[in-house]
């Protein structure tokens, strides 16, 4: 095969497939994630998203702020910690748009906000993308279930594939 024919079959891949929703958070598992699902996954259209929550939807982990999370919230809007947080996500979005093209990703950004896994499901479903990609920071059992894990929530409320890949 000549190398113009594989990469029209490439393109042709690409543009048959659904694309690849890249989950991407700015961290260094999210990295990781993408690095390797472009190893995984070849030449693929795909759309990074990035969410960021409203500190309206902020839970208090911790039970000691239970008493002053309401405080907090009311602060938050005097501060317009959404806005930062709206601004910081569309920056964290270009970063991971960068990372998937250098992945080989044929690639689009996009920024939401929500509860990170909801948000991840529904998009998925809009997109009708497969698979959904996922970092893991590897936290253990109870580290889990005191700080949440938004992969292991996607895998369970996703009703599509999902890859989740390891930060180590």
């Amino acid at each position: 095969m000549r190398d113009d024919e594989a990469m029209t079959e490439d393109a042709s891949r690409a543009e048959d497939a659904h694309p690849v929703l890249l989950c991407f958070d700015g961290s260094h598992d999210a990295t990781t994630a993408i690095a390797k699902a472009g190893e995984l996954l070849a030449v693929r259209t795909a759309v990074v998203l990035t969410v960021w929550e409203p500190a309206a939807l902020w839970a208090p982990y911790d039970p000691a702020t239970i008493l002053s999370a309401p405080v907090s919230k009311l602060v938050s809007r005097e501060l317009g910690l959404d806005e930062i947080a709206s601004q910081v996500a569309r920056e964290t979005s270009d970063r991971g748009v960068a990372l998937a093209r250098t992945a080989g990703f044929e690639v689009q950004g996009t920024v939401a906000k929500g509860k990170s896994w909801r948000v991840i499901c529904d998009e998925a479903e809009k997109l009708d993308a497969e698979p959904i990609v996922v970092g893991a920071r590897g936290l253990s059992r109870v580290k889990s279930v005191l700080l949440g894990s938004v992969s292991s929530a996607v895998v369970v409320h996703a009703h599509r594939p999902v890859l989740v890949i390891p930060g180590r």
